[in-house]
């Protein structure tokens, strides 16, 4: 029985974080404009700091879908300092995020971010306002 919930409660989860929210994202742009040049922070940290837990995904999604260069989105990463993009995508993750100082320390499976020093911590009490 607890299994059954466990499993429906997740699928409403996805089902709400892929509906529109303008509010939900327009929380998740400031957070994400609020990370400062040279620094990265997560998903999840973002969505947490938003004030939606376990949105992730839908911070993903924002990301995905705003209209290029209007966030930075290269700051943001999955957990552990990972790129989670593929292809051509990571390439220029990766390339923007140098450019900006910030350092990779080699990852069994790819290049992850030293998030010890370049992770920054995310303060909702001092966001962009726009």
């Amino acid at each position: 029985m607890d299994q059954l919930y466990f499993e429906r409660s997740k699928r409403q989860l996805l089902r709400s974080a892929l509906r529109p929210n303008e509010q939900r994202d327009l929380a998740f742009r400031r957070m994400v404009l609020s990370i400062p040049a040279g620094k990265v922070s997560t998903y999840g940290a973002v969505a947490t700091a938003a004030g939606y837990p376990r949105y992730h995904r839908a911070v993903a999604r924002l990301l995905r879908t705003d209209p290029p260069d209007t966030l930075p989105w290269h700051r943001v990463l999955g957990a552990g300092g990972e790129i989670k993009l593929r292809g051509p995508a990571a390439h220029e993750q990766h390339a923007r995020l140098k450019l900006e100082g910030v350092e990779f320390v080699s990852g069994r499976v790819a290049p992850r971010v030293d998030m010890a020093r370049f992770e920054h911590t995310l303060k909702p009490w001092e966001v962009y306002r726009a």
